[in-house]
């Protein structure tokens, strides 16, 4: 066992860090740790950490791997995470470079232990969507109960522990920021066990969960954010590493960036993001918090031109700054908000950042001006406006002695009394304040009273600290009605909040992670949302459903949710075989006028889903279909023939005894958002009297981003003419 668990190692690399500290060159450090390895090589007891359990879940593999077994002959890498954790995701590019340098035929391998902070982070398919969206590639384990984060005396996140090829414990590097160590350790430990034939080179059933996932417009947006004349969106679509500006209709007017991760200004077509969070919109300019490129961005919608205003494009570790923009390094800027300063003469001069990697609210001045508390300014100065760098939930009149807990979400209230920023705080689970007459950082909802307690999260509907949130990562302003909206995300709700009187209260979702749309605000479900914007005239909340790769739009007077298209026109022009198509059209038989029209209620779909109808027809007594007779059933979409392209368009019925299955899959890219589809059924059938049917049912489908599978059945009972149908049965499911 690994007695004394991460603090047996502490002694001797205790020593090897202070001898690394005196040397002078490469060669003298990698002696320091070859001399080291030799040395905790030859103890008379390895330092072993315990096999991971048989029934702990794992993700990017083919299946549960022993670390004895599979992985002895390995240097293992060790990652001790959790996926909130804005630390954590700073290590990844690290570990992105090393295991591009080092695969497991050299006798590298990097394991995700993945330990949560949160409930919400112990449930395996939110670990899933984690993965993807940062893009993990290693087999990652669901250390839900921390067995093994508490076997090796685990104490913060993130914790690296590198492990010799028969599971001993070599090396510990806590926290982020040691990039120079994890290759310097690593290199040498594949050297020296190699030399002692210790190292194999055989692969790891890696099965990545990436390579499963369906295309879809959109791809973990996390936030989104109307224009001020509310006509135009703008979709921070995360991780198509893009931003898109849509018409409210969801029609696409400008796609900027993607659909891979980079850096690089210019022209629309060549710009490149690396996941984009916040989003600040103003006439035609929009600012961009790229937050993986630890850079703040500038998009001109005349000019159609993407600068960088802010950042280096590395990570920084100032907390002060004050440099012009394009030279001050930042970290992780998560959200952005404009905003006014105290002495400036025009509006929205300053652009606010939360900037979730030094735990900091900065500031960016688009023009001359003045802070609260602060001196002048000159314009594109860069700057922190509050909060320590501590990571914490400390209020305080003085901005500077404040702290905050990777800020995610911010959003202006201007107008008196309020005249602040509110902060959605997501590792306190809070809501904060800021003034901006004087800085002043204050409490709203959630956490509580100890401002280095960061684990009071919860769901709990109330007013102050008896509210509770978990991990919230945006907020709105609601001008007209006075109120707050909290993308309370781990808990998968929009919960509103009254400032005047602090009482925080669910206004939609269930707290299920799931993609439901109920058929009222509290039957409906979400999945980790991250953003939200509420238009000018307090109608419609559009919220960026991350985990769900949709952006829901929520109607706040009548109640009613629904799914915003995204509408791609330029990909829907008119095929070159439409001619074609159009003659197969031509060819179908046509009803004639009296024929019933049974309509059917609307179905909400996704673009590229396949939707299966399944069609049961039940004839009167003491009769049977002619089989020698035409029956069959064809499909047709007046005005919207774009749908029927590539589709099969008609069919034989055969016999009424079973279903008729009924094939259809919709386009990726939809011309409208919504469109009649027609299934319509000829029947000839013998009685007495000889007989024919006609038969039209028409659907309704309505085009959203992503829908979840479900199963709705209609049943019909009617008499149609003088054919006394007695029963139709009409399915449809949707895979």
């Amino acid at each position: 066992m690994a007695a004394g668990g991460l603090a047996g190692l502490l002694p001797a690399q205790t020593q090897l860090e202070y001898a690394l500290l005196d040397a002078d060159t490469p060669q003298e450090k990698e002696n320091l740790v070859y001399q080291y390895l030799k040395k905790m090589d030859s103890r008379e007891r390895d330092l072993t950490v315990p096999e991971l359990g048989g029934d702990l879940q794992w993700l990017n593999t083919e299946g549960p791997i022993s670390l004895h077994k599979d992985l002895c002959g390995k240097v293992v890498v060790l990652d001790f995470f959790t996926y909130c954790c804005i630390n954590c995701l700073h290590l990844l590019p690290d570990l992105h470079a090393l295991e591009h340098q080092y695969s497991d035929k050299d006798g590298l391998i990097i394991v995700g232990v993945h330990s949560a902070k949160f409930p919400n982070e112990k449930v395996l398919d939110n670990i899933k969507s984690a993965i993807l969206r940062y893009n993990i590639v290693h087999p990652v384990v669901n250390d839900a109960d921390a067995t093994l984060w508490h076997e090796l005396e685990v104490s913060c996140w993130p914790t690296l522990v590198i492990l010799g090829p028969r599971g001993n414990m070599l090396f510990s590097l806590v926290g982020e920021g040691h990039r120079e160590k994890l290759f310097l350790f690593t290199s040498i430990t594949l050297k020296f066990y190699k030399e002692r034939g210790q190292i194999k080179d055989n692969n790891i059933g890696i099965k990545l969960y990436r390579d499963s996932l369906p295309p879809s417009p959109l791809l973990f947006p996390g936030k989104v954010t109307l224009d001020n004349s509310g006509e135009r969106l703008v979709i921070a679509d995360t991780g198509h590493h893009r931003i898109l500006v849509t018409q409210k209709n969801g029609e696409i007017l400008h796609i900027i960036g993607g659909p891979n991760s980079g850096r690089r200004d210019g022209r629309f077509s060549e710009a490149a993001f690396n996941s984009p969070q916040g989003i600040a919109i103003k006439n035609n300019v929009i600012y961009v918090a790229d937050t993986e490129n630890h850079l703040i961005r500038k998009i001109d919608l005349e000019l159609e031109m993407v600068t960088t205003v802010a950042g280096i494009g590395i990570q920084g570790v100032d907390k002060e700054g004050g440099a012009k923009g394009e030279e001050q390094p930042i970290s992780s800027p998560w959200d952005v908000v404009f905003g006014n300063s105290i002495s400036g003469t025009q509006e929205d001069n300053v652009l606010w950042i939360a900037m979730a990697g030094t735990h900091q609210i900065w500031a960016l001045m688009l023009e001359d001006g003045k802070l609260p508390k602060g001196s002048d300014l000159k314009k594109g100065v860069c700057l922190r406006f509050a909060g320590s760098g501590n990571e914490e939930n400390r209020n305080n009149a003085y901005p500077h002695k404040a702290g905050f807990a990777q800020p995610s979400g911010l959003s202006l209230a201007s107008e008196e009394p309020w005249n602040c920023l509110f902060v959605a705080d997501s590792e306190s689970s809070t809501v904060r304040t800021i003034s901006l007459k004087d800085g002043a950082v204050k409490h709203l909802v959630g956490g509580e009273r100890d401002p280095l307690n960061l684990f009071a999260f919860g769901d709990v509907d109330g007013a102050g600290i008896n509210a509770k949130l978990q991990h919230p990562l945006g907020v709105t302003w609601d001008k007209k009605r006075k109120l707050l909206y909290v993308a309370d995300s781990y808990n998968h709700k929009i919960k509103v909040v009254d400032p005047k009187m602090k009482n925080c209260a669910t206004l939609a979702g269930t707290g299920e992670a799931s993609n439901v749309v109920g058929s009222s605000f509290t039957q409906s479900t979400f999945n980790e949302p991250g953003g939200l914007c509420v238009e000018g005239n307090g109608r419609l909340m559009y919220v960026a459903d991350t985990n769900n790769h949709q952006i829901k739009v929520l109607d706040l007077e009548t109640k009613i949710l629904s799914m915003l298209p995204i509408l791609i026109p330029e990909a829907c022009d008119v095929p070159d075989n439409l001619p074609l198509q159009k003659d197969k059209i031509k060819n179908l038989p046509k009803l004639p006028k009296s024929a019933p029209n049974i309509q059917l209620p609307s179905l909400t779909v996704a673009p590229g889903q396949t939707i299966q109808f399944l069609l049961k027809l039940t004839l009167p007594p003491d009769s049977k279909l002619n089989e020698e007779a035409p029956n069959s059933w064809f499909i047709t979409a007046e005005d919207n023939t774009w749908l029927l392209q590539g589709q099969c368009l008609s069919g034989e019925i055969k016999d009424v005894s079973s279903q008729t299955i009924i094939p259809f899959q919709l386009p990726m890219s939809c011309l409208s958002a919504e469109a009649i589809l027609a299934i319509k059924a000829c029947l000839y059938y013998c009685s007495k009297v000889f007989q024919f049917l006609w038969l039209t049912l028409s659907i309704l489908t309505c085009h959203f981003e992503e829908g979840e599978s479900f199963l709705l059945l209609s049943q019909i009972a009617n008499a149609i003419g003088n054919m006394k149908v007695k029963k139709i049965i009409w399915a449809f499911i949707i895979f």
